[in-house]
């Protein structure tokens, strides 16, 4: 990666009107934001979305089964782990059948919108990135999947989106863009993939959403995108000279009356440890104008902090994957237990107002709601870990709300 291009890159565009490479404006995607209210803005945020191997198999249109893993040769093999413990799944589903409860959830709670970690290739190119052992993908043709949840947006910057490689990664761009779905993070040059997703607020104003990955997600840094070369937004191992790119962009793009998210992968897979890096990284984005850091790569959730009102989830774990039926030395962790997350930021001023989760299960590949006990476990778990940040997490009715000191 030539630092000293990406440092400008980023800054060419803070000089600039912030600058759209997808679709600019939240009008364009078929799901609108709420707009009941102006007092207040809701956001959905979701942890990675894995919608490959198994996913993609049983999806309407599912990509040749072949995968070069030394644990499975065929993407079908995780659909037969998942029923040896769950029971039959469908195939052929339809789209929007792996999102079960959870689209009632989304639908009662309203946000104005939703955003999640998209953690795979679209393509149907059979360039494996070499040098990796297992290598995500979904077919373009599945896309509606995305939709059929009303996804807004979707980060891209993380350790799966160039499995496939350059024209892989580029197919995926262009299914997202086809369907109408904004995404950050990722694109075909480096100005592009630097370039933050932007949206219309409510009542005027914009909403802004940066994705940028690090290094210590498991990312190769040749990955990284170039003026010539299609890649992401790369932060190597969370050196500061290079995340103060990202944290002027932030700065120099933030108006009265806009709100911004920074969607960061990072991190490992499993482990409930927040590394003092990622503390100081979160904190400079909000000192920078970030109203919401949206953290992910963990397979599990992790610790929420709030910090000058802005709330920090350092990992908020997978939402959608096909990992049922896998034993594992991780299993304490309950990977098979995603949350929604739901954050509601005071319009004019940014800060958080009230931040409540949604405690779900996968099974047979489909998100059902968690029972009492499952909530029970995470909220422990949350509250332990929070306890570090300065937050507290209750059960309140169906879910869990946190708390913070002010």
């Amino acid at each position: 990666m030539n630092r000293r291009r990406f440092l400008q890159a980023w800054g060419a565009l803070a000089a600039a009107p912030a600058a759209n490479y997808l679709l600019a404006s939240a009008t364009a995607n078929s799901s609108m934001p709420n707009t009941d209210s102006t007092d207040a803005v809701t956001l959905f945020l979701g942890g990675d979305v894995m919608t490959a191997r198994g996913i993609d198999q049983i999806l309407p249109h599912p990509s040749d089964p072949l995968i070069h893993e030394a644990y499975m040769k065929s993407a079908a093999g995780y659909i037969e782990l998942a029923e040896q413990v769950s029971g039959p799944i469908p195939r052929k589903v339809d789209f929007d059948y792996i999102w079960g409860d959870a689209l009632e959830v989304l639908d009662a709670s309203g946000p104005d919108f939703r955003i999640v970690n998209l953690e795979t290739s679209v393509t149907i190119s059979d360039e494996r990135w070499p040098s990796k052992g297992i290598n995500y993908r979904m077919n373009p043709a599945n896309v509606p999947v995305l939709s059929a949840v009303g996804i807004d947006c979707c980060a891209l910057a993380n350790n799966h989106v160039l499995d496939f490689s350059q024209p892989g990664l580029e197919e995926t761009l262009d299914s997202l863009d086809g369907a109408g779905i904004p995404r950050a993070g990722a694109g075909r040059d480096l100005e592009e993939a630097v370039a933050p997703a932007e949206f219309d607020l409510p009542g005027g104003g914009k909403l802004r959403i940066y994705s940028a990955a690090s290094s210590n997600s498991g990312i190769p840094r040749e990955w990284a995108a170039q003026d010539n070369r299609p890649g992401i937004a790369h932060l190597g191992w969370l050196d500061p000279a290079i995340t103060r790119a990202i944290e002027d962009r932030i700065r120099a793009d933030k108006r009265p009356g806009d709100l911004a998210v920074a969607s960061v992968h990072w991190g490992g897979n499993w482990g409930y440890d927040v590394p003092r890096d990622q503390r100081l990284f979160a904190r400079r984005l909000i000192d920078a104008g970030a109203d919401v850091v949206h953290g992910h790569s963990s397979h599990h959730a992790k610790g929420i902090e709030v910090y000058n009102g802005r709330p920090v989830i350092y990992g908020a774990g997978d939402l959608i994957n096909d990992y049922e039926g896998i034993e594992s030395a991780n299993d304490a962790y309950r990977g098979e237990l995603p949350l929604l997350y739901f954050l509601r930021l005071d319009r004019t001023t940014g800060e958080l107002e009230r931040l409540w989760m949604r405690p779900m299960r996968i099974s047979r590949f489909r998100l059902q709601h968690a029972s009492r006990a499952e909530a029970e476990w995470l909220c422990e778990i949350l509250d332990r870990e929070g306890q570090r940040l300065n937050t507290r997490v209750q059960v309140a009715g169906e879910g869990l709300e946190l708390t913070w000191e002010n």
